[in-house]
């Protein structure tokens, strides 16, 4: 995500950088690599000239410091500056009303349904909130069947009458459900297109002036550069929705709809999607994604992450058995299980500050731990808890059942070995999130080389 807008930006640091002073020349011409690094990612051209001239104008007006370097100061005004384009601040979701009601809107293709799901499991497992799913997409061969699976995956109810047609009927009926069987949210799926059209706009106009929802969402996918803000000026005209949810961010996109749709449109991107999974949705704070852009990590989103997936009863009683030196195979394969739980590994390393470029032509997929789960999956309950009684059958017996080699087995152990003195000495730092908090310290998963 924004890798290209990343080395442009960095491109365009480096005509100033060893500078003495800013003066007009300098940042003159550094404003038009800014610029021309926005258009590059698929920024409108009048936006990304508004924008590097706001950067020059900032930084013309500001004195530099003996102790701040020109480049320096740059890269700060840079980073506030993507973030006040971007919105500033996160926007939370308005869920308002007994119940609630989330209208999502869309065209077809962007990942509407998919992350009508997303946000009932947000809503169910941050917020505490138990939502119904409408299905309102009378139209798309399978549409009810999808919403039907996906609601089952993220554990919430969903509402469907396959005989009526009448997608505002739908969405009543499924408000009076929701009214006498307890959901205090209510999230309408309706109907997409392949392009912006007038009976499509009607309907979803007729719906909302229906259910009368607290919060109108966009889904909209990223990759469709400026065709994605033209379509979301399209929709804001007719329906005036509340926020965007832009999908897909985790793919091979240039970055334009994010950098630009809270400027062309004066809505907030409240949500990113990240991947196909229920749990790959974030939300959207502009200044982290601002610092992202620019290599400076997001170490805050990572620490959320894993103070999600890591309770502090767990994390007290891992850190006794550090302090003892008792953490065996058994207590890594629980903690491999909650760092996948977190998403992405590549993505989650990428936080860390300068971990992103370093990390660019690194091959790393959702499937880096599977060798060494299978390694251990293969070892008995005893060896698990006492990896020294490990000999060489014993190692023959695993690495056969792991469909691994000895030397990957022996890899391991060494590895893990290596990883428990680490470990040990963190603990006693204070650190008490296991292997999610050697994550931010290392350069790969868990600190250690992956087997193959």
């Amino acid at each position: 995500m924004f890798e290209n807008l990343s080395d442009r930006f960095e491109k365009a640091f480096q005509r100033i950088r060893g500078e003495a002073i800013i003066t007009e020349a300098n940042i003159g011409e550094t404003a038009k690599e800014i610029r021309r690094a926005l258009v590059e990612a698929d920024v409108n051209y009048s936006v990304a000239k508004r924008f590097a001239n706001r950067v020059k104008d900032r930084a013309l007006g500001q004195e530099v410091l003996t102790s701040v370097k020109p480049g320096q100061l740059l890269v700060k005004i840079t980073q506030e500056e993507l973030a006040e384009f971007m919105g500033s601040s996160h926007t939370e979701l308005n869920i308002k009303g007994k119940p609630a009601v989330i209208l999502m809107s869309g065209l077809q293709g962007s990942g509407k349904t998919t992350h009508t799901a997303k946000i009932a499991l947000h809503l169910r497992t941050k917020m505490g909130k138990r939502p119904l799913l409408v299905a309102c997409d009378v139209y798309r061969p399978a549409a009810i069947d999808q919403l039907e699976v996906m609601a089952k995956r993220v554990g919430v109810d969903v509402f469907t009458q396959r005989e009526q047609k009448n997608p505002v009927e739908i969405a009543k009926a499924a408000l009076r459900h929701a009214r006498s069987h307890g959901n205090d949210v209510v999230i309408v799926d309706t109907a997409g297109r392949l392009a912006v059209d007038e009976e499509m706009m009607a309907e979803i106009a007729r719906i909302k002036e229906a259910v009368q929802p607290s919060e109108t969402l966009f889904v909209v996918d990223a990759m469709t550069g400026q065709d994605a803000v033209r379509t979301a000026q399209a929709f804001n005209e007719r329906i005036a929705f509340d926020g965007v949810i832009l999908t897909k961010m985790d793919g091979d996109t240039r970055g334009g709809a994010a950098l630009s749709i809270r400027e062309e449109t004066g809505k907030p991107i409240k949500f990113v999607g990240t991947g196909e999974k229920p749990e790959a949705l974030e939300p959207f704070h502009p200044d982290r994604m601002a610092q992202r852009i620019l290599g400076m990590g997001d170490v805050v989103t990572l620490v959320e992450k894993a103070q999600e997936q890591f309770d502090q009863e767990s994390a007290l009683k891992l850190q006794k058995k550090i302090r003892k030196n008792s953490f065996d195979f058994e207590d890594f394969l629980e903690q491999v299980q909650q760092v996948k739980k977190m998403g992405n590994v590549k993505d989650l390393l990428a936080m860390v500050p300068g971990m992103g470029k370093a990390l660019r032509d690194v091959d790393i997929d959702d499937d880096a731990f599977k060798h060494i789960e299978a390694i251990i999956r293969s070892m008995t309950p005893e060896e698990r808890k006492q990896p020294d009684m490990l000999n060489g059958s014993r190692k023959g017996r695993i690495a056969h059942g792991s469909g691994t080699s000895v030397q990957e087995v022996n890899q391991l152990l060494k590895q893990f070995g290596e990883m428990k003195k680490m470990m040990k000495a963190m603990s006693g730092s204070g650190n008490r999130r296991g292997l999610a908090g050697m994550m931010s310290r290392s350069g790969m998963p868990g600190g250690m080389r992956m087997p193959r």
